[in-house]
């Protein structure tokens, strides 16, 4: 099925130079021509929405901010319904020290600022909290249905953009010491032990955090949805000026959700300090809305949407080992011992005991 859906992304692109694959995945198939990109979105997208966040990422008010799409929604194609981009050169992956973090805070206060009442709509919710919801049913789900097995080294190569988001501090902001969650995991059966620290961990999140009910007293701003590194591309390429992309998480919600990523990898040690600090200053620089004025380097409104992507993560590894995509690696375990401090709290409140 995805051979036959790359192929015909590539004929659709042909004309605009020899195709080349760019992610090839269950959940998204991207293919480039020249200066054009072809993106197959996942099945589970509604069509009416993404259409939508198609129409608000070329609305000019996202000019800058947002990559504008070449048109609008196409297809079905192979049952996956498709968007025209322009190229842009992405984040260099070998080059840690020229990674954009300064940017990247930048340009999401910038989109958070958006008025939406000026957009396109109907705006669709921002997909955080049922992306981890997700997560967790198709964690239970590997707990009851058995796992198709695979050859070892049937898999993809690992997303490396996966590291840049583990675990966030304790309560008190420092990195607390954990126990290690679980070993070394089989990679084409459940782990029930791994599991279950992860399902403890969901428990203690806030209800609206696991996204089964509403926020008390929501907020309801342009979100991403899903910011890292890997959503920055500079454009025109190769030394444009950046930009963000993705829509498919697109919609309104909570902006603190899009520092959730690179605050819980500051908290593990996997981004840097000053990378998150050049990350948060510039999100405050542009006067963004997520977080008070202030120079501290954990505010308090990032700890739960931070810990809530942590249990995320750690499902869909555990998932992805379970079905056969790739066993577990160190990050994974770094993600499990956090879910074991996280499901170690009394409560799942957030700071001033809102819930």
């Amino acid at each position: 099925m995805r051979a036959r859906l790359v192929d015909r992304l590539a004929e659709l692109s042909r004309g605009a130079g020899e195709p080349a694959v760019i992610v090839d995945r269950a959940d998204v198939t991207v293919v480039r021509s020249g200066g054009t990109v072809l993106k197959a979105h996942a099945p589970r997208l509604d069509p009416a929405a993404l259409a939508v966040r198609l129409r608000v990422a070329a609305h000019p008010l996202l000019a800058g901010t947002l990559l504008a799409p070449l048109g609008g929604l196409a297809g079905p194609v192979e049952g996956r319904y498709v968007s025209r981009w322009p190229y842009g050169a992405a984040v260099a992956p070998d080059a840690p020290e020229a990674a954009p973090w300064r940017e990247a805070g930048h340009l999401i206060a910038r989109l958070h600022a958006v008025p939406a009442d000026r957009l396109p709509g109907p705006l669709p919710p921002m997909s955080g909290p049922a992306n981890a919801a997700r997560a967790i049913a198709a964690l239970r789900a590997t707990l009851t249905t058995p796992a198709p097995r695979a050859p070892a080294d049937s898999g993809p190569p690992q997303d490396r953009t996966r590291a840049t988001a583990p675990a966030p501090p304790a309560p008190d902001g420092t990195l607390a010491t954990a126990p290690a969650a679980t070993g070394p995991c089989p990679a084409h059966a459940p782990d029930r032990t791994a599991a279950a620290i992860v399902l403890r961990a969901w428990a203690r999140l806030p209800a609206w955090a696991r996204d089964d009910e509403p926020r008390a007293q929501p907020r309801s701003l342009l979100c991403h949805g899903d910011l890292h590194l890997g959503q920055l591309v500079r454009h025109p390429a190769p030394d444009g000026p950046w930009h963000l992309i993705d829509v498919d998480d697109l919609g309104l919600g909570e902006p603190a959700w899009d520092l959730a990523r690179p605050a819980a990898g500051y908290a593990t040690g996997l981004i840097p300090a000053a990378d998150w600090a050049a990350f948060l200053a510039g999100y405050r620089a542009a006067r963004g809305p997520a977080v008070a004025p202030g120079d501290g380097l954990w505010p308090p409104e990032v700890d739960v949407p931070a810990r809530t992507l942590t249990v995320q993560l750690a499902a869909r590894a555990l998932v992805d080992a379970a079905t056969g995509v790739r066993p577990l690696d160190d990050t994974d375990h770094d993600l499990l011992a956090a879910c074991a401090r996280i499901g170690a709290m009394e409560d799942g409140t957030e700071p001033g005991g809102a819930s």
